[in-house]
């Protein structure tokens, strides 16, 4: 293959030409990559091209490209460029075989992969866009762990995720760890005053039911006071006391209006 192809003018034109040209040429433009794929997917302009022939070209044509990846989800999806493959992949790719070692892959390293800077994005894409029984996977997975992960950069925006994408039997789980066992609260207390979990905290409010809701906003407002001494108190108690009124008013809406809870 020439060098040419990762020159970023040469790599614009196969990009385009990929897109355009009957399933002949794509096949042919194609096998020119072989013995290639990983330095293109390592490549700042090469990983643009793997992208667009698993978007555009036959499945059974680009398998000596999804094949070399086997073995190397973990590896590829803590990359800057791979993890966007990845995704690809999981988009794309429909085969069976494809998909199972794909998520066999993910779900044994997925705590790791949900702090990685950019492994998170592969779970997080998982989460949202993939089958349900694997999003149950990662989630029980994580469960045990919520709060430890809520406090990363790049976890909390995974249970993030879990929250928004879960099942309320899942979302149930997961603010039951949060609210802890013991009556002064201490997980939700720690989350609150944290730089990122408690932005999990206020998905949570988001997206839990009404009766999780009474009950959370019930504990919450207990520490707001004792939130104020922390370095991140008065702009979280800003935010939970606007969440804790707009969630008061829910409630005293379904209370008024009974029906709407049918």
């Amino acid at each position: 293959m020439s060098k040419k192809l990762f020159v970023a003018f040469e790599i614009r034109h196969y990009y385009a030409a990929i897109e355009v040209v009957n399933v002949d040429q794509q096949i042919k433009m194609v096998t020119e990559l072989d013995g290639h794929i990983m330095r293109c997917v390592r490549d700042q302009n090469g990983n643009h091209v793997i992208q667009k022939c698993i978007e555009c070209v036959p499945e059974d044509a680009i398998h000596f490209i999804v094949s070399t990846f086997y073995d190397q989800v973990v590896t590829l999806s803590t990359h800057p460029y791979g993890c966007r493959v990845i995704q690809r992949v999981l988009e794309y790719c429909h085969d069976p075989k494809t998909q199972q070692i794909m998520m066999d892959e993910i779900l044994r390293s997925v705590c790791m992969l949900a702090q990685d800077q950019y492994g998170n994005y592969v779970v997080q894409h998982v989460l949202e866009h993939g089958k349900p029984h694997e999003r149950s996977a990662i989630i029980k997975e994580l469960t045990g762990q919520i709060v430890q992960m809520s406090q990363q950069k790049f976890a909390s925006n995974v249970i993030e995720k879990c929250l928004s994408f879960g099942t309320s039997t899942e979302r149930q789980l997961l603010v039951t760890e949060m609210l802890g066992s013991t009556d002064e609260n201490e997980p939700l207390q720690v989350m609150m005053k944290d730089q990122f979990a408690n932005y999990v905290v206020q998905k949570v409010l988001e997206t839990c039911d009404d009766q999780q809701l009474e009950l959370i906003l019930s504990r919450i407002k207990v520490h707001l006071n004792a939130l104020k001494k922390y370095t991140y108190g008065k702009h979280i108690v800003a935010r939970v006391e606007k969440l804790v009124a707009a969630g008061e008013r829910r409630i005293n809406v379904l209370t008024l209006n009974p029906a709407q809870m049918v």
